[in-house]
Parts: C-alpha cells; structure tokens; sequence
C-alpha cells in the first residue's frame, strides 16, 4: 500500500463528518465517506457559539474524541494501515468567524490530540488563523486546492455549495481568487427544518412545486455584501435564522413550497450575480459545482437559467465526488505543511502573502 493522507471536514450544517483518504503524487481520491452526526451534537454544534467558556470547552474536547473514533472506523472499513498513514488535515468545525471585527478572529474547534494520540501521526489543524494575522479574511482556503488541481487548464469556477455558496476561478493564465458568494443551504435547511420538519429539501423537489419571488430576490441582492468587491469571507450565521425571519417571513408567502423557491432561487441568483460582477467574460466558460448543493436539482436548474452562457457540471466528471472535495483539499493542505511548502492563495483571502498555514500537533 501506497502511502496516503486524511483530510477531515465538518461543513456549517454540522449534520456530519467527512474523511477522505488521498495520494498526492499523482493526486487521487481514494475513498471517502460522511459520517452523520446524532442530534444532540448537531444542535450543540449550531449553537455552540452562544456558549459559555466552559461548555465550549467541553465541546472542542468531545468533538475531537469523535473525530478519532470516527477515523478509526474509517480505516477499519477501507482496510487501510496506519503504517502507511502520513499525515492527517483537520478543518475542524467552525464556530464564529469575525475577520471584520475590531479583533479580527476566527475559531475551529476539535481538539487534535486525540487523533495524534490515536494513530501516532501528526495532525495539521486551524489552518484560518495564519491567514487572518496576514490581514486575510481566513476564507475561503479551497482556491490553493482548485488552482494545484486545475491551475493549468482551460478557465474554470468551481463552485462550492455548502451552508455558505464560495467559489474560484482558476485555469491557464488566470491568476487564481475566490470569495464567498452567498448562501448557500443554510437558509433552505432553515425552512425545512421549520415548516417540513426535514432537514433538507431532498433534490429540491418540494421547491420545484413553488414559484418563486423573484422580485424580492432582487431586493436583496442590493445589499452591501453582494455588490462588495472581493476578497471577502461570512460567517455561517450572516444567513441564519435572524435572516430568514426578517425577510423571508412564513405568512408572506402562499405556501411552503413558494417559500423554499423563493430561498432556491436567492441561492442561485446571488451565485449567478457574484459571477456576472466578478469574474471577467473571457472566463465564463464552465461552472463546476460540489458539495450537498449540487444534488439540488431545482437549484442547479435555476444556475442554467441564470447562468445559460456557461457548461454546469458537478466535479464528478473531473473524478472528484462532490462531497469528497473540501475534505480531500484538506488532506492536500496538511501534506504540504508537513513539507513546509506553501498550501495558501492569499489572492482569495486579502493576505499578505502566500504561506504555509496550519498548526502541527504530534
């Protein structure tokens, strides 16, 4: 066996964990699999930032014992060896993320120890916070993943639909940034949760059956953050439920189906937007989209509505499954800061230069 990598990622819905085992040279997933989270410690982690001290505490250790046992079980499933183990990433599970504080910060939480204690292997962790002391929003981190894996190719933006919407623009020439768009799913799984009593609008089907207020969509999109110019980065609560309840109210729409269509098509429209102001005509070819977004069949048709000039695929056809990506780049990312070698665009971030971010434990 091949030595391989870990990368770990726990997104803003906090639903689950994704470990995903990688090789570098040439790089290639290996395998990949979410593990759900119960309940309980869903709802901690979407709250855990109204926590005291103490029980947020609690809560970074508690975590991180589940990302040992949950990679334990990992590589008992996909027989692989720690032996040929090299070195595990770690995003951790944010918490709050203030770069335009008076004190700009940022905080993951998931105490590594347990994993080096567990497998004997270094484990790269907090890679934000290098990136805010260089003046940089810590956010978004995946443009260095997208340019290293198609940096060289025909221009493309890859597109990220997760709690948050982010993109980058990567290809030939290009020099590579990225930014945070938008939401994501974060406001849909709100509606969901409170009207359907699901977490999710599985496929969009519910949506597909609504129509949308377009009108009020474009109220919106004059807000300040969707006409800001980039660098620039959100915390998961900028579209949270105070958001959803301002402007997207229950009693003002007929239905819940007019609703989610409604919070859809905001989605793809501050995408579609932030492409339009953004990215430069001549590189407006291809959309490739990952993460749980892009099985949301109403919200990428709303993408080729808007978007009809570009070929949207998944990053599937590129051999990277949509929901394997962020941890993969994460497993890249703490390679590279074992070898002390750069794993930053500080292009996508406003940092000072490009550095080596992560925090090694052994």
């Amino acid at each position: 066996m091949r030595k391989f990598a870990l990368g770990l990622m726990s997104g803003t819905s906090a639903d689950g964990l994704t470990v995903c085992a990688v090789r570098l040279h040439p790089f290639r997933v290996l395998h990949f699999k979410n593990y759900s989270y119960p309940r309980p410690l869903q709802h901690k982690l979407l709250h855990a930032f109204s926590m005291r001290a103490a029980e947020l505490s609690a809560l970074h250790f508690e975590l991180g014992k589940r990302y040992a046992k949950t990679v334990q079980k990992f590589l008992k499933e996909f027989h692989l060896s720690v032996q040929d183990l090299q070195v595990i990433g770690s995003h951790g599970q944010t918490v709050y993320h203030g770069p335009h504080d008076r004190i700009p910060n940022t905080l993951q939480i998931g105490e590594p120890s347990f994993l080096a204690a567990m497998t004997g292997k270094p484990v790269v962790s907090d890679f934000r916070s290098k990136d805010i002391a260089l003046g940089g929003e810590g956010a978004p981190l995946i443009p260095f993943f997208d340019e290293y894996i198609w940096g060289k190719k025909e221009p493309k933006i890859l597109l990220n639909i997760g709690g948050i919407s982010n993109f980058s623009v990567v290809g030939k020439g290009i020099q590579t940034f990225g930014f945070d768009a938008g939401p994501g799913n974060t406001l849909i799984d709100l509606a969901c949760v409170e009207q359907l009593h699901r977490p999710l609008d599985k496929n969009g089907q519910t949506a597909a059956r609504g129509t949308p207020n377009k009108q009020l969509v474009q109220k919106l999109l004059r807000q300040k953050y969707f006409l800001q110019k980039p660098p620039k980065s959100l915390d998961k609560n900028a579209f949270g439920e105070n958001y959803l309840n301002r402007f997207f109210p229950i009693d003002s729409f007929n239905t819940p189906a007019d609703r989610l269509a409604t919070l859809t098509w905001f989605t793809a429209a501050a995408i579609a937007q932030a492409v339009t102001l953004f990215v430069p005509v001549d590189w407006q070819k291809e959309l490739v989209v990952s993460g749980g977004g892009c099985y949301n069949k109403t919200l990428l048709g709303y993408l080729k509505e808007l978007l009809p000039a570009l070929r949207i695929v998944t990053s599937l056809d590129y051999g990277i499954d949509p929901q394997a990506k962020e941890s993969a780049a994460f497993a890249l990312f703490a390679w590279l800061s074992l070898d002390k070698k750069i794993n930053h665009c500080a292009r996508a971030t406003g940092a000072a230069y490009d550095s080596v971010l992560g925090k090694i434990t052994l």
